[in-house]
């Protein structure tokens, strides 16, 4: 038995189906799992004084790909768009081994626990023919040793340049060998149990880098081992033409007709779906992973976050790869989310609380976990606090609901809690000496690029 009280606390964001926030209240998490709120008066093994914070649920991130943090900021690629910029950084990524991704996760996944998130959906689709072992294994070392919650996906390509995709022929693989694998991925790693740290799903990477037979037979497999499914679709207008010139169809109904749609379905991106569609991602419970940085930078449009929201598609939000955002903050992404929906859609756009909820009990919907996203009791105990005494947070805290999206946060958060522990504590991770490890990591990246 282990309990954390978090005591007195100014306000309690639950995000929950009421919409409750507690004033002056205390949380009480013992074994992992939210016990109560309100008025608490029964010891625990720690208590964290939360005088002046404000506690949220953990973020949780739908969409990312660790392994790009080691390939940002490269300037050859800053002005391009996804083809071209894809093209560029398969010449990297196909020197990946099991260190560039223990060390990237690390540094990706501390990240974003450091701004508050908790559960982290990691998107891996590159296996290099000489370090294909054991990198779904490094990752879930990762996230082991710094705590997080950790959603790992057996990502697949097996259509290169040669056959009119886009990787190099050293990064693809068999479809044989991918579905070989990706069962031994969930066999082994798979938790489906309730506040599970580890689950898999299985998520080939997008409609020009995989064979209809892939996409068919991973659909097949995900139901028979009871997984999720995740790609990306409708990121950019170049790949709605290629499955149109190639298939005759739109990206949708592609995917729909190989088994690709439902409520364990979702979508990383999902920009360039027409009202129909989104009729049909609505009626199925198909979801969408929102990445607005990621599709800011590559100048791919803008998802009609809105139009979702109304129709009830199931949405969540996310960083997306690094190389692509330059960052792992899911606490920016809520605030440029809530700026750019403004921009495009005025007084349609969702509210700053809509998409703190987006980022916590969406995000939980769409990866088909109904034990995270919410402080309720018998919930995880998964959490993160702010204190508002900071300068910069002078006046904000009178909307707590709202104040991450319409206001943001500058610098780390001041505690996130996993399971019940403390994983970043006065805004440092606690299980990793971070200048250490940063050092490491540098040295690496030098020595990875340099292949």
């Amino acid at each position: 038995m282990s309990s954390l009280l978090i005591r007195n606390a100014a306000h309690i964001v639950t995000c929950d189906h009421q919409d409750r926030v507690y004033d002056h209240a205390d949380l009480l998490i013992r074994d992992g799992v939210i016990a109560a709120i309100g008025a608490v008066d029964q010891p625990a093994d720690e208590v964290i004084d939360a005088a002046g914070c404000i506690v949220y649920p953990g973020l949780i991130n739908t969409h990312h790909h660790l392994y790009q943090v080691f390939s940002r900021n490269l300037p050859q690629v800053q002005n391009m768009e996804l083809f071209d910029w894809l093209r560029t950084l398969y010449e990297i990524w196909k020197n990946l081994d099991g260190d560039v991704v223990y060390h990237s996760s690390l540094t990706g996944m501390g990240e974003l626990m450091k701004n508050g998130c908790t559960t982290c959906f990691d998107h891996h689709y590159v296996f290099p023919n000489d370090h294909a072992e054991g990198l779904l294994e490094r990752q879930f070392a990762a996230a082991e040793d710094l705590g997080i919650r950790m959603y790992a996906s057996r990502g697949s390509m097996d259509l290169s340049k040669k056959d009119g995709g886009l990787p190099p022929d050293s990064v693809v693989q068999s479809v044989d060998r991918i579905l070989d694998d990706c069962r031994r991925a969930v066999e082994r790693f798979h938790d489906p149990a309730p506040y599970s740290m580890r689950r898999v799903a299985l998520a080939p990477c997008s409609p020009f880098s995989v064979s209809e037979e892939l996409l068919r037979q991973s659909a097949i497999l995900a139901r028979d081992l009871g997984v999720r499914l995740h790609t990306h679709l409708c990121e950019t207008k170049d790949e709605e033409n290629y499955v149109l010139e190639r298939f005759g169809m739109r990206p949708l109904a592609y995917m729909e007709s190989l088994g690709w749609i439902g409520s364990d379905v979702w979508y990383a991106h999902g920009i360039h779906f027409n009202d129909e569609e989104l009729h049909r991602l609505a009626e199925t419970g198909t979801g969408v992973a929102h990445c607005p940085i990621s599709n800011m930078k590559l100048s791919s449009g803008v998802c009609r976050i809105p139009d979702m929201l109304r129709l009830g598609v199931p949405v969540g939000l996310a960083v997306d790869g690094s190389a692509s955002n330059d960052g792992s903050n899911l606490l920016e992404e809520l605030r440029v989310a809530y700026l750019l929906h403004r921009l495009q859609s005025s007084h349609q756009a969702p509210s700053g609380y809509d998409l703190l909820k987006l980022a916590t009990a969406g995000s939980a919907r769409i990866l088909g976990r109904d034990d995270i996203g919410t402080l309720e009791p018998g919930k995880a105990g998964d959490c993160f606090l702010v204190r508002t005494n900071r300068l910069e947070l002078v006046g904000a805290d009178l909307d707590p609901k709202s104040m991450l999206a319409t206001v943001g946060l500058k610098g780390s958060v001041d505690y996130t809690v996993v399971n019940g522990k403390v994983t970043v504590r006065e805004g440092h991770l606690t299980r990793l000496d971070e200048g250490v490890e940063a050092e490491r990591a540098a040295a690496l990246v030098r020595t990875y690029l340099a292949r």
